[in-house]
């Protein structure tokens, strides 16, 4: 694992094999506590994963070995078609920073479908104040698939 800056994030243009970053370069103690995504329009509930949740949700799957951390960091769900011709979604991130501040903590979000980047966003939270929870609420238009992408 080499040094990856937020550029080179940018330029991905298809999913990773593996992590960038090993699990212990977490130095801020950043800890995501739950991710949950909505019909924007109804309020329906599509996704919730969270750390308090006994298992997985339907759709969802989780292979979590302990002598693997990077287990814990991966999670695999599958969306029926309608839920990939929302027009709009909601999402809901809680996390919580460990003993030190963190100025200006950027999140780069890359969605794939087929191993093709259907969007990117590049988030900066500010500030975080040590030992804080933090929720980051966010409204998607959700990007229209190619009819042959669909299939």
């Amino acid at each position: 694992m080499g040094d990856y800056t937020p550029d080179d994030v940018l330029q991905l243009d298809r999913p990773t094999t593996g992590f960038l970053c090993p699990f212990n370069a977490n130095v801020f103690g950043i800890e995501f506590l739950s991710f949950e995504i909505c019909d924007y329009e109804s309020k329906a509930r599509i996704f919730r994963v969270g750390k308090d949740m006994e298992g997985p949700t339907e759709g969802m799957e989780m292979d979590i070995d302990p002598r693997n951390p990077d287990s814990m960091r991966t999670i695999r769900y599958n969306f029926s078609e309608d839920v990939l011709r929302m027009p709009v979604i909601s999402t809901s991130l809680v996390f919580s920073v460990g003993g030190r501040e963190i100025d200006n903590f950027r999140m780069i979000e890359r969605h794939y479908f087929r191993d093709q980047l259907v969007k990117s966003y590049d988030f900066t939270f500010g500030f975080c104040i040590p030992g804080s929870t933090n929720e980051w609420e966010a409204v998607y238009a959700v990007p229209g698939l190619d009819e042959s992408l669909s299939k």
